[in-house]
């Protein structure tokens, strides 16, 4: 008998078996239907022995340092900053926009203080931000909106920016300095061995056993369980009874090539001309040295494996339908970005993860002192008002003339 069935082996289904494993010392059972473990985050060597993210680029940082110390018990790290580079109007520049994005292309030599008043002025203030084309003209204006968001956007998710929720883009910033991190976060590293061999850490416990190439359907009623963790889609849960939530997926198109650099920089965004999005050369991330190198092109499109829930309002809409019933579902947690439809990056996942797992251990508490104070109550009352349960599972009460009536027991 597991204590736990976990539906998924990324980060929310180990994070949650590992805890569940070693912090309360529960037997867990992980599946996954998908070959190994990782979830999106996978990496493995390719035939020419070059680490690579199967899934795609996945840069870990966070401002948590509850995630990172957590994180760091299972790998060594790597530092590392991301730099991403955009091609537009022939040129590569730096994306989020900053001081040097815009100098280079339009040809001038700003200060960040003038900069800043150039933001003004192209700027389109917005009384109510409810758009992702709200988020970026209201800050940079309508021509860098073309030229980085609007088709990017558009390919990205099959939507105009126009038609969707205003987190998209808020997400990426934009500076009036040369800063040309693409994240500010206080912790930002790689898993100095790669984040396969981190969840192999994670998960090497005598308490979790790992079936792969499985759904959890298939095995449901042959392998005896407590409770679930969830973190599938949460329609495909519920059988899709309002419909299928709506998914943006992604075709990845590995390469490997024979030289030491393919690009001049981790990431290169592709807004406009091209059908994808991005090109990734991995070694920048991984640090390895390599006589070749091995890129990735990312194709987004409409059907395959669900990466990318779409923040609009009728989808919103459907999910809510589905966490009503969620929330009705004894003895099965849904934790994840597919099972709560929501778009998270690694570290949050972690901490929601974290979170699930105290909400559960603090419930097992008020369960265990609520049953141990009801036999306490039983233990000191007089053995005249203990209710007696006969064989037949019916309460034996006394009548007053030293006999007894049955009622029924529940």
């Amino acid at each position: 008998m597991f204590d736990y069935l976990i539906v998924g082996a990324g980060f929310a289904g180990s994070v949650l078996a590992e805890r569940l494993a070693n912090g309360s010392n529960k037997k867990v059972l992980i599946c996954d239907r998908r070959p190994h473990i990782a979830g999106n985050a996978y990496d493995y060597y390719n035939e020419d022995g070059i680490l690579i993210h199967k899934y795609g680029p996945h840069i870990f940082h966070t401002n948590s340092k509850e995630v990172f110390d957590y994180l760091s018990k299972f790998t060594e790290w790597r530092e590392y900053q991301h730099r991403v580079l955009a091609m537009v109007d022939g040129m590569l520049v730096p994306i989020p926009i900053n001081l040097d994005t815009i100098n280079k292309l339009y040809g001038l030599n700003l200060t960040a203080f003038e900069v800043e008043e150039f933001f003004k002025k192209v700027a389109e203030p917005r009384e109510v931000i409810r758009t992702s084309e709200d988020v970026v003209v209201s800050k940079v204006g309508r021509e860098l909106y073309n030229k980085f968001f609007r088709n990017y956007t558009r390919k990205q998710w099959g939507l105009d920016p126009s038609e969707l929720d205003a987190s998209v883009t808020s997400r990426v910033p934009t500076r009036t300095n040369r800063d040309d991190r693409y994240f500010t976060d206080t912790y930002q590293a790689m898993p100095k061995h790669g984040y396969t061999r981190m969840f192999e850490n994670m998960l090497a416990s005598d308490n979790i056993k790992i079936m792969l190439n499985c759904d959890y359907r298939e095995i449901i009623g042959e392998i005896p369980f407590r409770e679930m963790i969830y973190t599938g889609p949460i329609d495909a849960f519920f059988d899709y009874r309002y419909g299928k939530l709506p998914y943006r997926s992604l075709e990845f198109k590995h390469e490997t090539h024979d030289v030491e650099q393919f690009q001049p920089a981790p990431v290169v965004n592709y807004p406009n001309e091209q059908p994808y999005t991005r090109i990734t050369e991995f070694k920048y991330l991984t640090g390895q040295e390599h006589k070749k190198t091995s890129i990735v092109y990312e194709y987004p499109q409409a059907e395959g494996d669900p990466y990318y829930p779409i923040p609009r309002q009728e989808n919103a809409e459907i999910y809510r339908k589905y966490k009503a019933l969620a929330d009705a579902e004894e003895g099965v947690y849904f934790v994840g970005r597919l099972a709560t439809y929501k778009y998270y990056n690694m570290d949050q996942i972690v901490a929601q993860a974290l979170t699930e797992y105290s909400k559960i251990v603090g419930m097992k508490r008020k369960e265990a002192a609520f049953f141990s104070a009801r036999k306490d109550r039983r233990m000191s009352m007089p053995l005249s008002v203990i209710p007696a349960v006969n064989g037949n599972g019916r309460i034996a009460k006394p009548n007053g003339n030293g006999q007894t009536i049955s009622t029924n027991y529940s």
